[in-house]
């Protein structure tokens, strides 16, 4: 079991992204998550962010440039090399990152001496103790690189119930690998442990949340920004995401990779001063992505009408994407949609329920914030 005090994560207070504001209150997380003692001189430290889309900072989509060009300035001081970066969805190639760096300020961590990656190749690395996957696609700046920050943003997820620190090292498979991950894991808790396996084999040296300003409603892209005022630091991705759930008022049974984490025993049944450390920011009123949760998916130990009952209840109650009438029909979900359950008809995205997997991938990626996360009537009558 990975719960102790040692890997306890840290809150620290940080109203603002003022560097004045975020130099101390980084300082002071990193120091109480265990500190930057492990940083050598030469060492090559790859910082994996959330740049998932490219909008500007204030949209509360992506990682906070400030709190990166710090971070990379702490990095810097110690004599690493600091490269960063992120594999969105969609093509994995230089125009297009570029692109997104621009968008996302993260010019600024260049000004503090760090490297925005620039090698979008890839490699099949082996990992035989995975769950879910034992072969994937592993990006070669991060696989070239002594060690992984992973440097997050709390948000709400159409699929996973709430992005932070796990559902982060998504972005180690490389762009339109994505869709491939999706197919193969439609089941959102075999999904969920195909991220837990990531997560294992990456193992980051140390998790950061830039929890400042955050993302609720339709999340992790189109949603609202909301301010929350604070930064999370910790060495064990689990506990960090169970901070963040508390602090959006959020049960874990919505969060499967949680559910999953438990499961494999990498986190326990529950942690009471995580949810005292979180009470005095918790939100009471954070609006949801909509997904289903957990709560009726399938173990290995069910069997019989019990995994025939589950399963029922999974079908009333999940939830799907769906357009609503601000959908331009551009024609993004169709091409993004990894079972191609998207047509547009008169201008409008039509999507073919017996094919959808409900990845999400549309609603992510919807230029306009038109797909939204439908929940079912069941689901909206008993408040799941």
């Amino acid at each position: 079991m990975n719960d102790n005090k040692m890997n306890a994560p840290v809150l620290v207070p940080c109203p603002d992204y003022a560097p004045e504001t975020v130099r101390p209150a980084l300082s002071a997380a990193i120091e109480a998550a265990g500190g930057l003692d492990w940083v050598k001189p030469g060492m090559r430290v790859g910082v994996k962010l959330n740049l998932c889309i490219a909008k500007k900072p204030e949209a509360a989509a992506t990682t906070h440039p400030v709190l990166a060009s710090e971070l990379t300035r702490m990095l810097k001081e110690r004599g690493a090399e600091v490269v960063l970066g992120d594999s969105p969805g969609g093509p994995f190639v230089a125009a297009l990152m570029h692109r997104c760096y621009e968008a996302t300020g993260m010019k600024l961590c260049e000004e503090a001496g760090g490297e925005l990656n620039g090698d979008f190749g890839y490699t099949e690395v082996d990992f035989p103790d995975g769950k879910s996957v034992r072969r994937f696609a592993y990006v070669d700046w991060l696989k070239n690189c002594d060690a992984v920050v992973s440097f997050c943003k709390l948000k709400s997820h159409g699929m996973m119930g709430m992005t932070a620190a796990v559902k982060n090292l998504y972005g180690v498979i490389p762009g339109t690998h994505k869709s491939e991950y999706h197919y193969r894991h439609e089941d959102p808790m075999n999904f969920a442990d195909m991220l837990v396996d990531l997560n294992e084999y990456v193992r980051p040296r140390l998790c950061l949340c830039d929890a400042v300003e955050i993302m609720e409603g339709n999340g992790p892209t189109m949603g609202t920004p909301r301010h929350l005022g604070v930064l999370l630091a910790g060495t064990d991705p689990y506990r960090l995401d169970r901070l963040g759930a508390a602090l959006l008022g959020l049960r874990e049974k919505e969060i499967p990779y949680l559910e999953a984490a438990k499961r494999r025993g990498l986190l326990s049944e529950s942690d009471p001063a995580l949810t005292a450390l979180a009470a005095p920011y918790a939100l009471h009123d954070f609006v949801r992505s909509g997904a289903t949760g957990s709560w009726f998916a399938q173990s290995e130990e069910d069997r019989g009408m019990r995994k025939l009952l589950k399963r029922s209840l999974y079908v009333m109650f999940r939830s799907r994407p769906a357009p609503d009438r601000d959908c331009i029909g551009c024609g993004k979900c169709a091409a993004d949609c990894p079972a191609k359950a998207i047509t547009i008809v008169k201008g409008r995205a039509r999507i073919d329920r017996s094919a959808c997997i409900r990845c999400f991938c549309c609603q992510e990626f919807c230029p306009t914030g038109a797909m939204k996360v439908q929940r079912s009537f069941i689901a909206k009558l008993t408040g799941r």
